[in-house]
């Protein structure tokens, strides 16, 4: 088969040929490409001959997906696969795979940063400590042990975060459709969103994006929450509605926000509404983007293609 690798994976290349030395060793053919393509066109000319096509979190929209004729597998080296046009996929029976579980430390670690970031006021203390060599007005900030944090979706990604917080001292609750034995051994509490909401200090939202999650954080729950709590939003941008959060924010009804994903990949467009709320700390898109975790990613892609060679693909998506 024909296997093409259309992104970097941010690896050396010592690790990728190690990688793919096994599929030419059985008899397959592999390109990659280290620069990802300019657009739509291109795209589909890199996959159009290709058995297998494996990206990361560049889109791969429908209107690529339909012209092709000879793909049989979509390997996404990503954790979601929002995207992927996978109706597309669907109809045209390519199985599609994702990377789940390569960013399972450093997604709980960006969440855990955020709220120190935002609890000891950094990026401004930083900016006045190199602004001025006269006396600075110190700003006090707090401590997370005694807090009560608010884990909003209890898997792998959740349950890790809820690890790094009770390691601080935190007391923890949380939401999520289906309750993990693992999350109440850590002494997890699980209450309703609006009461996880209403009681939490802190919350870290860890939930995939799907139909019923999008907008689950509406201006009606951000109004529950206490006017000295800080929202984390790591998962999806759209399962918070960020025009009702800077609104909150800029009102100081609540007290900030850490934010890592948004409607829309950044570059962000200069009037979106979060680049000017107040107490806001922003990452673009990064939780995933550390060294371990690319490695870990390479390896599980990898796994896919050659679990799918072998009759048996792995971590398969159904749905976007």
């Amino acid at each position: 088969m024909k296997i093409g690798l259309l992104e970097p994976l941010r690896v050396t290349d010592d690790l990728l040929e190690e990688l793919v030395q096994p599929l030419k060793d059985a008899g397959h053919e592999f390109v990659s490409y280290d620069e990802k393509a300019k657009d739509e066109e291109e795209l589909y000319e890199r996959s159009k001959d290709l058995d297998i096509v494996i990206i990361a979190n560049r889109p791969y929209p429908a209107s690529v997906i339909e012209r092709l004729d000879q793909t049989k597998y979509i390997d996404v080296a990503f954790t979601g696969v929002n995207h992927v046009g996978m109706d597309a996929a669907n109809k045209k029976d390519i199985v599609v795979s994702n990377a789940s579980g390569y960013a399972n430390r450093s997604v709980p670690e960006l969440s855990l940063a955020l709220t120190l970031g935002l609890y000891r006021h950094l990026v401004t203390l930083d900016q006045e400590t190199r602004a001025t060599d006269e006396d600075l007005p110190l700003i006090q900030g707090q401590e997370i042990a005694g807090k009560t944090v608010g884990i909003i979706g209890t898997g792998k990604l959740g349950i890790a975060t809820a690890k790094l917080f009770k390691a601080f001292g935190a007391k923890l609750i949380g939401y999520s459709r289906t309750e993990k034995d693992e999350a109440k051994e850590l002494g997890l509490t699980y209450h309703s969103l609006e009461k996880v909401m209403a009681e939490s200090d802190i919350i870290s939202i860890h939930l995939a994006q799907t139909k019923e999650t999008e907008g689950l954080i509406s201006k009606e729950q951000i109004a529950r929450m206490k006017k000295s709590a800080i929202l984390i939003n790591v998962a999806r941008g759209p399962i918070v509605d960020n025009d009702a959060l800077a609104e909150a924010l800029n009102e100081e009804k609540i007290a900030g926000a850490g934010i890592d994903v948004y409607d829309q990949e950044p570059p962000l467009p200069a009037d979106y509404p979060l680049l000017k709320a107040k107490n806001t700390l922003l990452t673009p898109h990064v939780g995933f983007l550390t060294d371990e975790a690319m490695v870990k990613r390479a390896r599980i892609a990898f796994e896919n293609v050659e679990a799918f060679l072998d009759g048996e693909p792995q971590n398969v998506m159904s749905e976007s």
